[in-house]
């Protein structure tokens, strides 16, 4: 597959602890897993291992700690041939995230940032030279993140998750904002300076982000599929490969980071979603997150 433009991603990494049990337990309740194991993961580290596998060159420019948890966060990324070299290593600890997956393979996670949290405007700004499609999420400071985009030369992938406050201009830069159906509602919320969040359905709050001045956006919808909309071009529901989904942990980084990789081989926006929609399907059908990740894409 020819590689035209390399993506850098800058973002998280982190070790994830996940427990499979039958059931998510309530507030105050203790549940009883079945079995727990270690795993990388981190939504920047996510979407590198993907845009690696999809097709893509791929840098990770992030942090990790001095300690044991950093071989785990940074091995399936380093055996996938993802570049490294402008990884910092902090006194903080590898980030973690404490992931729960039930039997329908719901999930629900919480991350302590640790190493991810010194990936501030000065870390960026020391890392260099930001080379080919950015791609960015939530989970670093904002300082980072605009930083990272004052650097960009090419397009700017911005998956705000978790959704953090970031200026209206920075939001503006992405092109695509990959987002799903709850945090479009916040960032539109942002957007608005409303102080509630839109309960409309995901096509109007699509077009309503849109008004702001995106220049492209894409609304993942998990089961139903996504929305794409461009400057225009109008809004596109793209439809879900149909499987039996086991995990969906880090399916939504899979989508995100084989999006960036079909626009830097030179495929438009909706041709990016209906493969990336394609690539993130098979990743729900096995437990994990990096671990699901296809390593062939002759099924695709």
């Amino acid at each position: 597959m020819q590689q035209d433009i390399q993506v850098t991603i800058v973002g998280s990494s982190n070790v994830d602890i996940t427990a499979l049990m039958a059931r998510l337990p309530g507030p105050g309740e203790t549940v009883l897993a079945d079995s727990y194991q270690l795993s990388p993961g981190g939504k920047g580290a996510n979407q590198a291992l993907a845009a690696q596998l999809a097709g893509a060159a791929t840098e990770f420019i992030g942090a990790v700690g001095n300690d044991s948890h950093s071989a785990i966060a940074l091995g399936q990324l380093e055996d996938a041939g993802v570049k490294l070299d402008r990884v910092a290593r902090t006194e903080q600890p590898t980030g973690v995230a404490i992931i729960q997956v039930d039997s329908a393979a719901e999930n629900s996670i919480a991350v302590v940032s640790g190493a991810n949290s010194t990936v501030t405007a000065q870390a960026v700004q020391a890392a260099g030279a930001i080379e080919g499609i950015l791609v960015l999420q939530g989970e670093i400071p904002a300082s980072g993140i605009k930083a990272a985009m004052d650097g960009a030369t090419q397009r700017i992938v911005l998956n705000l998750a978790p959704v953090i406050e970031l200026d209206r201009e920075y939001l503006l830069k992405a092109n695509p904002l990959v987002v799903n159906e709850h945090e479009a509602a916040l960032i539109l919320q942002q957007l608005d300076g409303s102080e509630t969040m839109s309960t409309e359905a995901e096509p109007v709050i699509a077009q309503k982000l849109m008004a702001h001045g995106l220049a492209s956006l894409v609304i993942t919808l998990g089961a139903n599929g996504c929305l794409v909309a461009e400057q225009g071009s109008g809004i596109q529901q793209l439809p879900a490969v149909k499987v039996k989904a086991v995990d969906t942990t880090g399916a939504g980084d899979a989508f995100t980071g084989a999006v960036a990789a079909r626009l830097a081989n030179g495929d438009d926006l909706v041709q990016a979603a209906e493969f990336a929609g394609k690539f993130a399907a098979l990743t729900v059908q096995d437990h994990g997150a990096q671990a699901s990740y296809p390593r062939s894409l002759q099924n695709l």
